[in-house]
Parts: structure tokens; C-alpha cells; sequence
């Protein structure tokens, strides 16, 4: 009798291997661990999860024998959840924020970047030059107005040494205040290079120099100068009673020292906001913001703000013109070009094949900018020839119509020779004996290619073509390198243009807003482009299914 052997004795590597695989399971728990936490520490907690969601489980897929038939398909599943499912979710989450050029910052980053600003008080500016010393000793050397003051020889530590020991606490042995004292004479010490005083700048913008007269504290306003300056803002750990009895108990309170005046975070606008004695924001916010939710705003802007609402629907309708009408183009040049390239009379249809090939085969980009200077309105070859045959010379960059125009001539060129190779590889499926019983009903090549070719062609090309109608609806490489969405459209509060496709819409909103990137509202637009092609794709699916019925 044979005997079968189980699957659990082909579930994994021999015994005397197991302590490798271990190990090597063990190393890549530590090191994803050990990245996680650094992500949750620098604030991308998001980031994080999603690394210690993915190895975890790849690790229990790959060492549970259980789960040995799913490791074949876990590498594709994990690099779709990290590189679609994630990033798609992330887009969308970002659509409900205020993230934008100007709301980078969580709460307290906005806060700590407050607290360094500083304000210059009595006292001015002095140039300052590093003297270089014997055993890493060093002096400051201080001028103005003629008067010159020198600090005591003192150990400077580099940039990296002094991060890393203010993150252990308290740093010993390195006084914050040094006293200066007048100079008479020349300094005994050689003036060190610009890239010691960068080197040194973390120590250096630590101190606190005072003058011997006057006790004026100085520190560190540039590379070159140490100036009298106080920080702008204080913070109030434990909160503050206003002069109207109003008690604050918010952490993030600071106080403007110049003006006495107090400030907040509004979590409504996502800034800091001076308030008033109430307790109320007043005034205008202070830049930085930090990133807060919004809710739908975000999607109501887009509905109802008419300097995004009319471009907004403007570009929708010229993104799914413009994605049809290339599809219908691109699909009857190509499949016409097709069935004469296979006509068995044309005598050297395999130079034909490739020179109409040509065209799919040159990175596109290429053509793009071929085709961009070819018609240029002043010097392209396209408009120097209508200009000498019929005297007309269009502005196809400054037309709305020209120019679109113009990208739908380009995109055809581009996308024919796509439709042409797949019309000639179905054009092989379809019998001969179709077009023969045709011949002798009397039809001929026009009606064969209508009542024959087109049907039998178009229910395998369904497919294709609304893969074809996905990828030109999100043509973001035509646009930006054709026309960068010019010309632009008057009265839009965003960056917009007429030839702009939603995805170069969302694009231009994104990174070259005017009032800073605008990521959050790019990321609504984004969100209604997947909504906008996932339900087009559907309709058309259910389409096609119902044409095959």
C-alpha cells in the first residue's frame, strides 16, 4: 500500500533550519519595531500602523504552517494594501483636514515654532567672530560702533553632540551665560572658519552673552551677529485668568510679551488667534497653523464656493468630453487603419505596419514636446504652413477651443497605434467565411466593415476601451506638458484652466495655489475623481453586460 504524504510535511523548511527562520523573524520584528517607533516619534503614527499591521501579518503568515498556501499571495496582497488601499484611504482622510501650505504642523510644532521667535530690545546688533583655540577651545569675539568684548575660552559643542546630549536632559559642564569683557588690543586667538561657527550654531544659538555694562543680554540673530533680543512669546503652562474673571486652563496659552496679549489655538481655523478679555478670538491668525479636522468643508467648498463650484464642473465636463471623444477617435483610426494594413492586395503592408506603429513606440512625452513646438503660434511648422496655404494663422495656445482642440489631435496620434494592434490581432479571429457569404449577397467592403467587422469587434474591445476611457480621464502627462492647463479660466479662485483634466485641476490646486498648497481640498477632488471613474467604470460594465445578453 503507498502511502500519500501530508501537506504538513512539505509546510516549511527542515528542523535543522528552524533556528534560522526564527531568526531571521526575530530581525525583522526588532528592525520594523524599532522603525515604527521612530515613525510614532517623529508624529506619523499612521505610518507606524501600517508598518506593524503589515509585518505582523507577514510574520504569522510565514511562520504558522497553517497559513503556508497564503505566503504565495501575501506579496501581492501587502504591496496592494500599501501602495492602493493605503494611499487611497490616506487621500481621503486628508480630505476632512485643513492640510495645506499653511497647516503643515500638529499643535505643538505650531507652538514651539512660536516660542523661538524673538523680538530685538535696546541694545542693537554686534558682528561676532569665532576665535579658534588650543584643545577644541574657543572665545566670541564681539564688535560695534569700534568697542570690542571677548567671552572667557569655553568647549563648544558641534551640532550633533548638543542635539543628542538637550535630548538626555540638562547639559553639564556648558554654561548658558557667559560674561563678556572688554578688549583692548588685538584678540591672541586666530579667527576660525565659516564652517566652525555652522558647525558650533545649535551651541551657539544656546547662549546668552551679557555686557559688562548695563547687563544687556545678547544672543545668536545669524551666522555673523549676536544681537539684544527677547523671545516674542511665553508660554502659560497652567493657564491664565483674564482681567474679566475668565479662567483658561489651556496648555497652549501664550502670552505676547511685547503687547501683553494673549493667544490660543482656534481649532476652527487651525492657527493661533489672539483672544480677548472674554476669552474670544480676535484679530488675525498667526501663521504657521496646525492641521484640524473639518468635516465636509472641504466638500461643500466644492459645491457651493462659485470660485471653485463653476471651474469645478467646467473642467468635469471637458475631462469626460475629452476622454470619450479620445476614445472614439483613437478606436476608428485605429481599427480602419487596421483593416487596410491587412488587406491582402496593399503590396508592403508590413513597412505600413511599422511606420504606424512608430508613434506608440517613442515615449510620449517626446511626441508631446514635438507636438508643442510644432504648433507654436509664431514659429511651429503648423502654422507657417496654414498661414502660406490659407492665410490663417490660429492661436491654438490661447483659444479654449483651439487648444483643446489641439490636445485632441495630439492624443489620437498618441493612442491610435494602440487601438491599430489590437484590431489586427482580433481582425485573425474573425472567419473568412463571414466576409465570402457577404460577397455573394452583393455587399461590399464599406457594409462588410459596418455589418460585420464593427459588431464582431467591438464585445471583445469593451473592456479595453473602458480601460481606455480610465487612463484619458486621468491624462495628467498630456496636459501638463502640452499646455499646463492653459488658458486659464477667468473668475477662479483656485489654479484652473480650460484645458485642465480634474486630475491636473487637482494637481495645480494641490502645488502651485498662489495662497499656499491647498492639499486638503486636492484631496476632496481627488476622492470625487475615484468616485466619478469607479462609477463610470460600473455603468459601463453593467453596459456591456447588458449588450451581451
Amino acid at each position: 500500500m503507498e502511502v500519500v504524504p501530508s501537506l504538513e510535511s512539505y509546510a516549511g523548511p527542515n528542523d535543522k533550519h528552524t533556528w534560522l527562520k526564527w531568526t531571521m523573524a526575530a530581525l525583522i520584528a526588532v528592525l520594523n519595531g524599532y522603525a515604527a517607533v521612530m515613525m510614532y516619534a517623529s508624529g506619523e503614527w499612521v505610518f507606524a500602523l501600517l508598518d506593524l499591521l503589515v509585518v505582523s501579518v507577514g510574520l504569522y503568515v510565514f511562520m504558522n504552517k497553517k497559513t503556508y498556501a497564503h505566503r504565495y499571495i501575501f506579496p501581492g496582497v501587502a504591496g496592494m494594501v500599501v501602495f492602493i488601499i493605503f494611499p487611497l484611504a490616506y487621500t481621503i482622510g486628508i480630505a476632512f483636514t485643513n492640510y495645506s501650505g499653511a497647516n503643515l504642523l500638529s499643535v505643538e510644532q505650531a507652538r514651539n515654532y512660536h516660542l523661538k521667535k524673538s523680538y530685538k530690545v535696546a541694545g542693537g546688533e554686534f558682528d561676532f567672530t569665532l576665535l579658534k583655540g588650543e584643545n577644541n577651545q574657543y572665545q566670541l569675539l564681539l564688535t560695534q560702533d569700534g568697542r570690542h568684548f571677548v567671552s572667557p575660552q569655553m568647549t563648544l559643542m558641534d551640532n550633533k553632540a548638543r542635539s543628542l546630549a538637550a535630548g538626555q536632559g540638562p547639559v553639564n559642564g556648558a554654561e548658558q551665560q557667559v560674561t563678556l569683557s572688554p578688549l583692548e588690543g588685538e584678540p591672541g586667538l586666530p579667527a576660525a572658519p565659516i564652517r566652525e561657527i555652522i558647525a558650533h550654531k545649535t551651541h551657539l544659538s544656546e547662549l546668552d552673552l551679557l555686557l559688562p555694562e548695563g547687563g544687556i543680554q545678547l544672543t545668536m540673530s545669524s551666522l555673523r551677529k549676536f544681537a539684544a533680543q527677547k523671545p516674542l512669546y511665553t508660554q502659560l503652562v497652567d493657564g491664565a485668568v483674564l482681567k474679566s474673571g475668565v479662567m483658561l486652563k489651556e496648555s497652549n496659552l501664550l502670552r505676547d510679551n511685547q503687547s501683553g496679549e494673549l493667544m490660543m489655538p482656534n481649532t476652527e481655523t487651525g492657527f493661533y488667534q489672539y483672544i480677548d478679555e472674554q476669552g474670544h478670538f480676535v484679530g488675525k491668525s498667526v501663521a504657521p497653523g496646525f492641521v484640524v479636522a473639518v468635516g465636509w468643508k472641504n466638500f461643500t467648498r466644492i459645491l457651493t464656493d462659485p470660485g471653485i463650484q463653476g471651474p469645478f464642473f467646467q473642467i468635469f465636463i471637458w475631462t469626460v468630453i475629452f476622454s470619450t471623444c479620445s476614445v472614439v477617435l483613437t478606436l476608428a483610426i485605429g481599427m480602419v487603419v487596421a483593416c487596410l494594413v491587412q488587406w491582402e492586395q496593399l503590396k508592403g503592408r508590413g513597412f505600413y505596419r511599422v511606420m504606424l506603429i512608430l508613434p506608440y513606440a517613442i515615449p510620449a512625452f517626446i511626441s508631446i514636446l514635438v507636438f508643442k513646438g510644432l504648433f507654436n503660434q509664431n514659429f511651429g511648422e503648423i502654422n507657417l504652413f496654414l498661414e502660406a496655404a490659407f492665410g490663417i494663422k490660429p492661436d491654438w495656445y490661447t483659444s479654449p477651443f483651439l487648444a483643446k482642440t489641439m490636445i485632441l489631435i495630439v492624443n489620437t496620434w498618441l493612442g491610435y497605434p494602440y487601438m491599430m494592434i489590437l484590431c489586427m490581432g482580433l481582425l485573425k479571429a474573425i472567419p473568412e467565411d463571414l466576409y465570402e457569404a457577404s460577397a455573394m449577397d452583393g455587399a461590399g467592403p464599406v457594409q462588410n466593415f459596418f455589418k460585420i467587422t464593427v459588431p464582431l469587434l467591438m464585445k471583445p474591445l469593451t473592456p479595453l476601451l473602458i480601460a481606455s476611457f480610465a487612463f484619458n480621464f486621468n491624462n495628467f502627462v498630456l496636459i501638463q506638458l502640452l499646455t499646463n492647463g492653459a488658458p486659464d479660466i477667468i473668475g477662479a479662485s483656485t489654479p484652473a484652466g480650460t484645458t485642465d483634466l480634474l486630475v491636473s485641476y487637482t494637481y495645480r490646486i494641490a502645488f502651485q495655489g498662489s495662497g499656499g498648497q491647498d492639499y486638503g481640498l486636492a484631496s476632496a477632488i481627488a476622492t470625487a475623481i475615484f468616485l466619478i471613474v469607479g462609477a463610470l467604470a460600473l455603468l459601463n460594465l453593467k453596459l456591456s453586460k447588458a449588450d451581451q445578453l
